[in-house]
């Protein structure tokens, strides 16, 4: 029997070391990890946007025209008479776009730090206290569940901007933009659901 059979394995408790072609394709998993540093500089550039687009509210709160202009802008809020003070619909369209930042952050941390962990290598934060509770279980299933659960709250929150600034919108687009998100929604609770029927126990299936 030789040494790469699997109940020699078993018996030994030994890894038997890849042979070279297996190896070369297992090591090409490492070929994602540029992909995920260009997620971290990806994750640099919103935190700059977030906090230009933060300087420019308080600016704008303490009666700069020019960092008005550049929300108002920002945001493609448009109304019939000039905007020259801030009110109350430009501040929550821009705290709106701030909160969509910051959910889109957290879908790129996901993806960076869940992708790594399940594609790429074992990070080992076991036992560190600032390790995220879904990363002790996470896999390629439960990362799929969460990005989609990730998208829909994104999606809200563009279709909540969508329906305050409705005035600058076609009925077209409002309807479209409902069923893209009613259509993410479907979508996430299909991949649960077949993720719930691929994954249980086996003596529950009849």
């Amino acid at each position: 029997m030789s040494n790469d059979d699997p109940i020699t394995t078993l018996r030994t408790g030994k890894v038997s070391p890849l042979r070279p072609l297996p190896n070369l394709i297992f090591a090409s998993r490492w070929l994602q990890l540029p992909l995920y540093l260009g997620l971290i500089v990806a994750q640099a550039v919103y935190v700059v946007h977030f906090l230009v687009e933060l300087t420019h509210l308080v600016e704008a709160a303490f009666g700069s025209k020019d960092a008005l202009e550049s929300l108002i802008t920002s945001i493609g809020y448009k109304t019939a008479a000039p905007v020259t003070t801030l009110n109350e619909t430009v501040i929550m369209l821009v705290v709106l776009a701030l909160i969509d930042v910051v959910m889109i952050s957290n879908l790129l941390i996901m993806v960076i730090v869940g992708g790594y962990e399940t594609f790429v290598s074992r990070m080992n934060l076991e036992g560190h206290r600032d390790q995220p509770e879904w990363l002790s279980h996470v896999n390629a299933s439960v990362l799929k569940v969460k990005l989609a659960t990730a998208i829909i709250g994104i999606s809200s929150i563009h279709l909540l901007k969508t329906f305050i600034n409705a005035d600058n919108y076609t009925d077209r687009v409002l309807i479209a933009q409902t069923a893209i998100h009613i259509t993410f929604l479907l979508s996430a609770m299909a991949i649960a659901y077949t993720d719930k029927l691929m994954y249980r126990a086996p003596g529950d299936a009849h």
